[in-house]
């Protein structure tokens, strides 16, 4: 299985402690699609909700397509996730729960096909956060030390 990423959220795994992670397929347009093989997305703003029974993404910017036509698609527009009902009713529940939200974490083509990479995630405190970074200084400097002593 192939895989080619598109767009990538690294600001998520800073903000959110991201729980449990599955992949849905999107609902787009030709445009978008093309827009997409050119790497115009951004999930900077971007995340998941569910109504009426259906997923969706909101917030996920695809640009315009340059060599489409003047009517081409809206780059803003909420985008239907396609998932099982048993998957939809399962982050139902979750997001439901106090302090949990779905972000989507990656977007990519595999197989030819439009995926997004969605986390269940809970938000991380501002103490969180600066425990990750000294850990991440840290690991870093063990690691120049090691290298120095070679």
């Amino acid at each position: 299985m192939s895989e080619k990423l598109i767009a990538e959220n690294r600001k998520a795994r800073h903000e959110y402690h991201l729980l449990e992670r599955l992949e849905a397929g999107l609902v787009l347009t030709g445009t978008e699609v093309k827009s997409l093989r050119n790497g115009k997305a951004d999930l900077a703003r971007a995340y998941g909700t569910v109504r009426d029974g259906e997923a969706w993404i909101v917030g996920l910017h695809i640009g315009p397509y340059d060599q489409g036509t003047t009517a081409g698609h809206d780059p803003d527009r909420d985008r239907k996730l396609l998932l099982h009902a048993r998957e939809i009713a399962s982050l139902t529940g979750k997001v439901k729960e106090r302090g949990l939200t779905l972000v989507p974490t990656r977007l990519y083509f595999k197989d030819g096909r439009v995926k997004v990479e969605l986390a269940v995630a809970r938000g991380k405190e501002l103490h969180d956060k600066r425990r990750d970074v000294a850990k991440r200084d840290a690991q870093r400097q063990i690691e120049r030390a090691l290298r120095a002593r070679r």
